[in-house]
Parts: structure tokens; C-alpha cells; sequence
């Protein structure tokens, strides 16, 4: 068991994502990002299947087929997109991201990168890592389309100016989802 580098990398990563947050004006998600990471149910397999260069969940499934760690970590933690899938009548769902989680997983991934990569990364990882890994058929098609946008974004203009824009694309877009729950509950109000 590698139980004190795991809570280094974890106290690392959470410190790093918090920084990208207050950058991005999300200060409340920087500050809660990751707590469940301390719980039994994900640290002791953290410890247990430490690694260093990637994450923990990438061995335990390949000792024991699946990561119990990443279950209970996914449904959780609202920044991930495998949060905001459900299924209804045998389909698959996406459901797009609210702007303060889609801001807070752009922060987790760029931090991640930065953990496990050390001195190998650049501003390029992020989006290497999303083009090479993740499956957008999983992502609701915009929340897609937004997270390679700012990817890029980050690849070719760099950090500061990124995270300036993601900070106004979340402000922006939490007004319009407030308008649109605001309009919602009328909507149903006025159906009872």
C-alpha cells in the first residue's frame, strides 16, 4: 500500500484543480473538487493500486476487471461527464453539463494532465488526451463541442487567456440555465 503518495498526489491534484478553478471564478467547485477521493470506499483502493504516472483506477480494473473506486467516484462528483448519462426506455441519455461542473472538469483534466505527466506536459495534453481517450459518443454533443473548443483553445493560446474565457462562458451560460429553471418551474406551476 502506498498510502502517503497517494495522499500526496490526491492533496496535489486537488491543490492544482483549485488553482484552475479560482482562475475560472469557480470558487466553491475549487474548494469541494475531489472530497470523495478521501472517503474509505476510493482511497483505500487509491493506496492500494498506486501507480504514480496515471491513475489508480487503471490498475484495479486491470487486476479486477472494473474499478469500484471510479463508481462510486463518478457518481459523486457532478464534474464528470459520466455523471449526466441515464438511461431511459434501453437508450442512453446525454445530458449537457451545467456550466459550473463543465468548468470544473476542464480545470480536473488540465490538472490531471499536469500530475501525472510532471515535466512532459504542455498545453497540448489536455487535448491529446481528450482526441486519444475519451469516446464523445458518451458526452452530450455540446458539452463536447465546448470541451475541445476550450482544449484547443488552451493548446494554442495558453492558460491565462483560456481560463479568462472559461470564466465567461460559465458566468454566461449559469445566467441562461438559471432563466431557463426559472421558466421551467412556471411552466409546471402553471400545469397543476
Amino acid at each position: 500500500m502506498h498510502v502517503f503518495r497517494h495522499l500526496r498526489t490526491v492533496n496535489k491534484h486537488r491543490r492544482a484543480v483549485r488553482r484552475l478553478c479560482f482562475k475560472a471564478g469557480l470558487y466553491k467547485r475549487g474548494l469541494l473538487h475531489d472530497l470523495s477521493k478521501y472517503s474509505p470506499s476510493e482511497f483505500i483502493p487509491g493506496a492500494r493500486f498506486f501507480l504514480g504516472d496515471k491513475s489508480p483506477q487503471v490498475a484495479e480494473r486491470q487486476i479486477i476487471g472494473y474499478s469500484a473506486a471510479w463508481l462510486h467516484h463518478k457518481g459523486r462528483n457532478k464534474h464528470h461527464f459520466e455523471y449526466w448519462r441515464d438511461v431511459c426506455d434501453g437508450r442512453n441519455i446525454c445530458v449537457k453539463m451545467p456550466a459550473e461542473y463543465f468548468g470544473e472538469m476542464v480545470c480536473d483534466r488540465v490538472a490531471a494532465c499536469k500530475i501525472y505527466l510532471k515535466d512532459k506536459y504542455t498545453d497540448r495534453s489536455a487535448l491529446e488526451y481528450f482526441l486519444e481517450r475519451t469516446d464523445v459518443n458518451n458526452l452530450h454533443e455540446q458539452t463536447a463541442a465546448d470541451l475541445r473548443y476550450f482544449l484547443e483553445r488552451l493548446a494554442e493560446a495558453g492558460e491565462d487567456k483560456t481560463f479568462a474565457e472559461l470564466k465567461q462562458f460559465v458566468k454566461k451560460n449559469k445566467k441562461m440555465e438559471k432563466a431557463k429553471k426559472k421558466e421551467l418551474h412556471k411552466k409546471i406551476k402553471e400545469s397543476k
